[in-house]
């Protein structure tokens, strides 16, 4: 049936309408309701049906209605199959021009049915229901429960197969995918991956053929379908994304571009950098020029943005230089990388050169930066970098990153303490989604270049007068509370981890080079306190011993200079944490099998071993230190008998052939021993009575002989 009235779209049709509504509730049977339907149908795919219309259609037949349609089998006489079907769509189609009605269990329960339509073969006149279909299922995506929904009950799965088999209405598919991506990427991918590489694998595909401007827009597109995860390294078809995706890269970047063409493939980059690292640039020379290109590009539009009086004015261009940033850290890593390098010598020597001129623009913008300016992302990731580059080139820019220090250290300890404060908040006014507005911790990528810049007169009497030291110490137990928040503290070496090694190796600095600050600065009465704790918690666990290291030396020197607090004099706290240090200085060589002959040999303690090349330094420092503490501590020799390393160590060098025994090692424990042997009657019996004279004599330990042959 049709109405002129109800095409037209006039005030008649609406009272058509109107009058199909009353029949719609008053119809005696089926086949009245449906010649009425019928007709509301028509109106609301012909769009005129306002949002007071629409309630009135569904206060008339709410979703008993169209529950019917979709579940009838049996389409009127003459009517295609899928009659019933398609009007129980357009009205649920217009149902969800609502959100309130988009988001109701009766709407998300027909999700199944929906995914069913898209993956269906597609009649020629059935191409409404799909319209329909789509309608519903974006509107769905903006409630609250919908991408949730989604994912759960299949649409993604449902959507990667319209889009790549080409259906009707193809192209919302894809946008679907980018919305729920958008809001769900890591449930999606954890659900749907194959589905997920079948689209990747066809956009890829596109992207390496397409000769127009089509090349450029998938080059905005991709990202998007990049995973976070390794995932594509790991699979054969993911490894096949890349390769075509190097190809098509290598064939723009390798043109003449506009500026519009060549952001979004700097983006793609910088996208794949981050998912896959550089594994999917291929070894040899292609590879090797294309890293070197996409360096260079980076560097100069870091160069030709951030020179600029206004640099970030433009749309957009806060997003690409943060991309470039993420390639330069990798040209950085890759000019560093030693065991199977990408790159070739020369270049490593050209690279590094232009990303000295990068880092010059870098420093120049950050520099400019107003106070209220402090809170833009671009600022940390601008700061993050420059870290990086601190971290590993020492020699470069020194002056004027000593002139950006007092800029470095203030936007570190703003950060800090807006971060200090967000988390003592009671936990419901933070916020919980990824990418929150909690501040970052930038102290964190700027430790390393602070541990170098320390070694050094200039930037370290910069650092001292901006306040880092005390800074540092609360840093340092802010993250000593991080690490130690989980039970069983976690296993993997985590960025908290890392940041107490580092900040570790800055306090050494300190404590060597101005340990009259360590003196007179309260923050250090502090953290002496905190490392007398934290060693006995943290020695037995035997995956931080990297970290025991540093706190047991960094304590042990901080000692020496703090001999006189009252928090190191005879206090439980100070007993254990010498008895701890005792045993991470004592345990550190055991006599193992020569496999050369039939001596024994001394060795690495086997639970030392796979640490060693971090913790060897450390244990030579403690060494020292402990011996440097034996005459300010009169205590002290107890707790090394108590520990029975006296005997131990003879043991060691009594069983052992002394040519395993290399001078350095002989000096440090005859550093130790003479300390102990002066200070302590007790201790200077035990080594006599195991046969300390003979050994001290056969290792060429002259001081140790003579102290133990005074009477």
């Amino acid at each position: 049936p049709s109405s002129p009235a109800m095409a037209s779209g006039s005030g008649d049709g609406h009272a058509t309408l109107k009058r199909c509504l009353g029949v719609l509730r008053d119809a005696r049977n089926d086949s009245e309701q449906f010649a009425a339907l019928l007709l509301v149908t028509k109106a609301v795919r012909a769009g005129e049906v306002d949002a007071k219309t629409r309630r009135q259609i569904f206060d008339a037949i709410g979703f008993t209605f169209p529950n019917r349609l979709l579940a009838s089998r049996q389409p009127p006489a003459g009517c295609p199959a899928h009659t019933f079907r398609a009007l129980g769509l357009t009205l649920l189609a217009c149902f969800c021009t609502d959100p309130e009605l988009a988001g109701h269990s009766q709407i998300l329960n027909k999700i199944p049915t929906f995914n069913d339509v898209l993956v269906s073969p597609c009649d020629p006149d059935g191409t409404s229901m799909i319209d329909d279909v789509y309608q519903c299922l974006s509107a769905v995506l903006a409630t609250a429960r919908g991408p949730r929904e989604l994912v759960t009950k299949g649409t993604v799965s449902a959507l990667c197969q319209a889009y790549v088999s080409c259906n009707y209405g193809s192209d919302h598919a894809l946008a679907l995918l980018l919305g729920l991506l958008a809001v769900a990427e890591a449930k999606c991918w954890q659900r749907d991956a194959p589905h997920l590489l079948a689209v990747l694998s066809k956009l890829s595909d596109d992207f390496l053929k397409a000769e127009d401007m089509t090349k450029f827009e998938l080059c905005e597109l991709l990202p998007h379908f990049i995973p976070s995860s390794p995932l594509l390294t790991q699979d054969s078809q993911g490894c096949e994304c890349l390769r075509r995706l190097y190809r098509g890269l290598a064939d723009i970047l390798g043109s003449k571009l506009s500026q519009s063409q060549r952001d979004p493939a700097l983006k793609l980059a910088a996208c794949l950098v981050q998912a896959c690292g550089s594994e999917w640039i291929p070894a040899g020379s292609a590879g090797s020029k294309f890293l070197a290109l996409l360096v260079n590009l980076a560097c100069v539009e870091v160069r030709l943005t951030l020179e600029e009086p206004d640099p970030l004015e433009a749309e957009g261009k806060k997003e690409v230089v943060t991309a470039c940033y993420v390639l330069i850290e990798t040209g950085i890593q890759e000019c560093l990388r030693e065991e199977k390098p990408l790159l070739e010598e020369v270049q490593k020597i050209q690279l590094m050169r232009i990303m000295e001129e990068a880092f010059g623009a870098v420093i120049f913008y950050l520099r400019q930066v107003k106070e209220e300016e402090l809170q833009d992302p671009f600022v940390f990731a601008s700061v993050r970098i420059l870290g990086a580059w601190m971290a590993e080139e020492t020699s470069s820019l020194k002056q004027e990153i000593c002139e950006l220090l007092p800029f470095l250290v203030h936007y570190a300890k703003k950060l800090f303490k807006e971060g200090s404060l967000a988390a003592s908040l009671p936990q419901p006014e933070l916020v919980n989604t990824e990418g929150s507005g909690l501040p970052q911790d930038a102290l964190r990528f700027l430790l390393p270049g602070f541990c170098h810049l320390t070694a050094e007169d200039r930037p370290r009497d910069i650092l001292i007068a901006e306040g880092a030291p005390a800074l540092l110490c609360e840093y340092f137990l802010r993250q000593w509370e991080v690490l130690t928040a989980e039970p069983g503290s976690p296993t993997p070496l985590t960025s908290a981890e890392m940041s107490l090694q580092t900040a570790c190796g800055i306090f050494l600095n300190l404590v060597v080079t101005a340990p009259d600050l360590i003196r007179r600065d309260k923050a250090f009465s502090s953290l002496m306190d905190m490392l007398l704790k934290s060693l006995p918690l943290l020695l037995p666990q035997k995956d931080h011993l990297v970290l025991a290291a540093n706190i047991a030396t960094l304590g042990l020197m901080m000692a020496r200079i703090l001999a006189g607090s009252a928090v190191l004099q005879g206090t439980q706290s100070a007993k254990e944490f010498f008895g701890a240090a005792v045993g991470f200085l004592s345990q550190a060589h055991a006599a193992q099998a020569d496999p050369g002959s039939s001596c024994l040999a001394a060795a690495v303690s086997p639970a030392y071993a796979s640490a060693w090349a971090d913790v060897r330094e450390l244990w030579f420092l403690g060494m020292q230190a402990l011996a440097g503490c034996v005459p300010l501590f009169p205590w002290l020799p107890q707790a090394v008998l108590e520990a029975r390393w006296l005997e131990s160590l003879s043991e060691l060098l009594t069983r052992v052939a002394p040519a395993s025994v290399d001078f350095e090692l002989i000096a440090a424990f005859q550093g130790v021993l003479v300390e102990l042997a002066r200070a302590s009657k007790p201790c200077r019996a035990v080594i006599l009575s195991h046969r300390g004279a003979e050994w001290a004599n056969l290792y060429g330990m002259a001081a140790l002989e003579q102290c133990l042959s005074e009477q």
